[in-house]
C-alpha cells in the first residue's frame, strides 16, 4: 500500500470516528420513584420527560446529537437517590439530570451534582430549600421548574383563611422531610396572618387510619384542614373524615391531584382544592397536543394521567434543559447552568411559557402567576371557581 492509499484509508478511519463522536447521544438521567406510593408522581415525570425527549429527537435532537434517556428508579429513599446520583455521575457520565420527586431524596443527592458542576432541574420536588441548598456558593447548579412550598403555603392559606374565611384550621402532615418542612411553611403563613392552628397532626408512610389524629382535630373545633402528604395516605383522612361524620373542607398541597387519592377517596374526596401548574384540560393547542400524545403512548386507565403535574413539569424540564444546552453550545455543566440562567429565547411548554425563568440568584421557574388552584369533581381535577 503506498504512502497516499495509506493515508487516504487513515484520513477515513478519522472520518468515521469523528463523525461517530459527533453523533455521540446526549446522556441525560431521570430519577424519581418509580415504584412504591410516590410511583404515581414518578412514572407521570418519567413518562413527560420521554414525550419531550422523543420530539426532540424526531426533530434532529440537540446540536446535531440526539438525546438518551438514563433512567432510573430511587424508590423514594434517601439512600438510593445518593446512590442513583453517584452511578449516573461516574459510570454514566449524564450532563445533567431531571427529576427528584420527593424533597428528601432531593436534599441527599443533588450534593453530588453540586460536586461534579452538573445541572439537576427538579421538576416534582418542591421544598422550599431545595433550590437554596447551595445559593451562599459562587456557582449553584440546582433548578426547578415546580411549585416550591412557600408558593404552595401562601396559597393554601389565602384560600382557607383568606378567600373562605375559615378561622380555625388544623394542620395534617405525614412525617417525611417534605411533610414536615410543607407543615412548617404553613404555619409561617398563618403566623403572619395572626391565625393559630387549632391543631398540628403528623402521620406516617404507610399509615391506614387517621382516626386518633382527626378527632384531636375534630375536638378542638377545627373548621378547615390543611394536608401536606405525598402518598396514598391522604385518601384516609377523606375517608376517616367520613366515618367520623365529619365534614369540613380539605385544602392541601398539589399531591391532593394524584391518582391515588382521587381513586381511593372517591366521593370523600369531592371539593378538595390544591393549588397546581397544569390541569388535564386541553384549554390550549400546546396542551391538547400534549395530553393527546400522553394518552395514546400510555393509555392511562380512564384517560387520565396518575399525576398530571408530574407529566407536565417533567415535559418542560426537559425543553428548558435542551434551550440551555443549545444556546449554550456545549454539554459542560457551568456552560448549561450560565445558559439556564440568561435564556434568551422564550421556551413554550404546558405549564407556561418561560420566559427568562432563571437569573444568576433566582433558580425557581414556577410562581404565583402560573399556579392556579385545583378542585377535585367527579374523579378529576377540574380548575376551581
Amino acid at each position: 500500500m503506498n504512502f497516499k492509499v495509506k493515508a487516504l484509508v487513515a484520513g477515513v478511519v478519522l472520518g468515521w470516528s469523528m463523525s461517530g463522536m459527533a453523533a455521540e447521544p446526549i446522556k441525560i438521567g431521570v430519577s424519581g420513584p418509580f415504584t412504591g406510593g410516590s410511583a404515581p408522581m414518578g412514572v407521570s415525570m418519567r413518562d413527560g420527560v420521554r414525550l419531550a425527549v422523543n420530539e426532540i429527537n424526531a426533530k434532529g435532537g440537540v446540536l446535531g446529537r440526539k438525546i438518551e434517556l438514563v433512567e432510573r428508579d430511587d424508590e423514594a429513599k434517601n439512600e438510593r437517590g445518593v446512590q442513583v446520583a453517584q452511578e449516573l455521575i461516574n459510570k454514566e457520565h449524564v450532563v445533567a439530570t431531571v427529576g427528584y420527586i420527593n424533597t428528601g431524596v432531593a436534599l441527599a443527592s443533588q450534593r453530588f451534582y453540586q460536586q461534579a458542576k452538573i445541572p439537576v432541574m427538579n421538576n416534582v420536588a418542591t421544598g422550599s430549600i431545595v433550590t437554596k441548598q447551595f445559593a451562599n456558593q459562587p456557582e449553584n447548579y440546582i433548578f426547578r421548574n415546580s411549585a416550591n412550598d412557600t408558593i404552595q403555603s401562601a396559597m393554601i392559606v389565602e384560600e382557607a383563611i383568606g378567600r373562605r374565611g375559615f378561622k380555625k384550621p388544623a394542620i395534617l402532615a405525614d412525617s417525611t422531610n417534605y411533610g414536615q418542612l410543607g407543615r412548617e411553611d404553613l404555619e409561617k403563613v398563618l403566623d403572619k396572618k395572626g391565625v393559630k392552628p387549632v391543631a398540628v397532626e403528623k402521620y406516617n408512610i404507610g399509615d391506614v387510619d387517621m382516626t386518633a389524629q382527626l378527632l384531636r382535630a375534630k375536638q378542638a373545633g377545627a373548621d378547615v384542614v390543611l394536608t401536606y402528604g405525598i402518598g396514598p395516605e391522604l385518601a384516609q383522612i377523606a375517608n376517616g373524615m367520613q366515618k367520623l361524620g365529619w365534614k369540613v373542607p380539605i385544602v392541601g398541597s398539589w399531591t391532593l391531584a394524584m391518582a391515588n387519592f382521587i381513586d381511593n377517596a372517591g366521593k370523600n374526596g369531592d371539593g378538595t382544592r390544591m393549588p397546581q401548574t397544569f390541569i388535564q384540560n386541553p384549554d390550549t393547542p400546546k396542551r391538547k397536543a400534549f395530553i393527546d400524545a400522553y394518552v395514546k403512548a400510555y393509555n392511562p386507565p380512564g384517560g387520565r394521567m396518575p399525576s398530571a403535574v408530574s407529566a407536565a413539569q417533567g415535559y418542560d424540564s426537559v425543553y428548558l434543559l435542551a434551550a440551555a444546552i443549545q444556546q449554550a453550545g456545549s454539554t459542560e455543566g457551568p456552560k448549561i447552568a450560565a445558559a439556564l440562567e440568561n435564556l434568551k429565547a422564550p421556551v413554550e411548554g404546558v405549564v407556561a411559557t418561560y420566559n427568562k425563568p432563571y437569573t444568576h440568584t433566582d433558580h425557581e421557574a414556577i410562581n404565583f402567576e402560573n399556579t392556579k388552584f385545583g378542585e377535585v369533581r367527579d374523579g378529576h381535577v377540574v380548575l376551581a371557581k
